[in-house]
């Protein structure tokens, strides 16, 4: 969504992106990570496509011990910040 210059994202685009890049940074596929955190792969795949409204909390805590982060790791990046986010 743009308006007035500004483009937002909502929170599961951000929470895709995040994923996205965290998986990047690891060379890391999604099926290493399901079997590093024990979360399915089509709930996985269903983040990365932006499948889900919401993302349960137990669900990005499971992933961030695949990925060898916390919770405040995860959300710390631009993509969370209340500015880039869809009101």
């Amino acid at each position: 969504m743009v308006m007035q210059g500004v483009s937002w994202v909502r929170l599961n685009e951000a929470v895709a992106k995040r994923l996205a890049e965290l998986l990047a940074e690891r060379s890391m596929t999604q099926y290493q990570l399901f079997l590093k955190s024990g979360v399915p792969k089509s709930t996985i795949a269903n983040l990365m496509h932006e499948k889900y409204d919401s993302v349960k909390l137990r669900v990005l805590h499971e992933l961030c011990q695949g990925l060898d982060i916390s919770l405040p790791a995860f959300f710390d990046s631009s993509y969370f910040e209340e500015c880039n986010l869809e009101p």
